[in-house]
């Protein structure tokens, strides 16, 4: 596939990988790790697993290790916009060049590795997380965060040897591959937990509790529990600039995490802890943004059960602050997902358009409108991301309202694109918006 001179080879070769399928298990990674000199052992990491909140602690952790003078490195998915969203350093996402850089040099590894046995050859994921290692190595990062991308046991990310590994929720989500109870989902993330390292978990489901304190008992582990710092009470938690009551509750969790590693990082004071908490930035997560149309738009992406038990929270309070049912622009990858989003959406909703996302998986209005409860009074539609935002920072409704688009992660990036595009540069957008 070329000499992966620019930009578009490298990601047609990369998104080639990724049409490949993901394949879970650890004898590629370890061998891919093997070959480039274990580059993950060269700065310290935080672990983070869990269904829901992964990605906002992470951004909650890096913002308060930047604030605190040290250099961070960062690595989530999916991305929004921009491959390079993925791997970043000090909130500074990959740029094209440096990604067609790392691509070449990991390709010609991956191609070594494979020489005898295709299967040996690493998946778009693990490419990507190597890509991570090999650059937050080369940058000379003082901490590494890492996000798993899926369950956690045998998730690329877990040939980490972190100092705190952090579960920030347990739900029933991503069962074909973990597990059809909440303990087996909860085994499968606490795959990450490693002896004698401290384990900092959220307010998980009993269930999920008792098998996470038992892996942590087996291994040695200190187990801290969210609620046995801060209690039960939302009162209790720390504020953070995220919107949401689930951010709240992330925040305390990597607080939790930041208390336990202050030794080893003096300049994590209290003046940074709440610093970084204030000034955090993480879009699609229950993000504001004020069109200039004079629309107030809302973007959550919500992709579980879970994740709609707290779109729920946030529409009642919505609803109570603004005294209206906001139109809400809901879009689904995956017939379950959609089972579950509807109901909530349809309690809470003034008007219904459905948006379908440029995914394979996505669900069609048809399965959209089917899961939509027959109680609903409001107007059902189809609409499209290009005819709501035909401008930048524009909508096309004709009367000023509150929007709240939610569902999958690539609905938020295909409309984050579209109202930002010209305006905002895509290698800064999670730290801009």
């Amino acid at each position: 596939m070329g000499d992966l001179s620019n930009f578009q080879e490298c990601r047609e070769y990369l998104y080639a990988l990724r049409n490949r399928g993901s394949r879970l298990g650890l004898d590629r990674m370890r061998l891919f790790v093997e070959a480039l000199d274990y580059p993950q052992f060269d700065f310290p990491v935080i672990h983070v697993a869990g269904t829901n909140g992964k990605g906002s602690t992470c951004a909650i952790l890096e913002s308060i290790f930047r604030y605190a003078g040290y250099r961070t490195g960062m690595f989530t998915s999916p991305h929004l916009v921009f491959l390079g969203e993925r791997i970043q350093c000090n909130r500074i996402p990959l740029t094209p060049d440096q990604m067609v850089a790392y691509t070449r040099e990991l390709r010609s590894v991956a191609a070594t590795l494979a020489q005898n046995c295709q299967e040996q050859h690493p998946t778009f994921f693990e490419l990507m997380t190597a890509m991570a290692f090999l650059h937050f190595s080369r940058s000379k990062v003082e901490i590494g965060i890492f996000e798993t991308g899926l369950g956690g046991r045998l998730d690329s990310t877990n040939v980490v040897d972190p100092l705190v590994s952090i579960i920030t929720s347990i739900g029933m989500d991503h069962m074909q591959q973990l597990g059809n109870t909440l303990a087996a989902i909860a085994g499968e993330k606490a795959g990450i937990i490693k002896p004698g390292k401290p384990v900092v978990i959220g307010d998980l489901p009993s269930e999920a509790d008792v098998t996470i304190a038992r892996i942590a008992e087996e291994r040695g582990c200190k187990l801290l529990r969210l609620t046995d710092t801060y209690g039960y009470a939302e009162d209790n938690l720390p504020h953070t600039a995220l919107g949401g009551v689930y951010q709240r509750k992330n925040a305390g969790v990597a607080s939790i995490a930041v208390d336990l590693l202050q030794g080893a990082f003096p300049k994590l004071t209290k003046r940074a802890v709440d610093h970084g908490l204030q000034t955090v930035r993480w879009a699609a997560r229950w993000q504001s943004i004020a069109l200039a149309s004079g629309h107030s738009l809302i973007l959550d992406a919500t992709h579980n059960a879970e994740g709609a038990a707290q779109l729920h929270i946030n529409l009642q309070q919505l609803r109570e602050q603004t005294g209206c049912k906001p139109i809400v622009l809901v879009g689904v990858v995956g017939q379950e997902r959609a089972e579950s989003l509807l109901p909530v959406v349809a309690e809470h909703a003034a008007e219904i358009i459905v948006l379908v996302p440029n995914q394979p998986r996505a669900c069609s209005f048809q399965e959209v409108r089917a899961q939509i409860p027959t109680y609903f009074a409001g107007t059902v539609r189809q609409g499209s991301v290009a005819a709501l935002f035909p401008a930048v920072g524009t909508c096309s409704l004709s009367t000023p309202a509150y929007l709240v688009a939610t569902g999958s992660i690539y609905l938020m990036g295909e409309i984050l694109e579209r109202i930002t595009q010209g305006t905002l540069s895509t290698d800064a957008l999670q730290d801009q918006i």
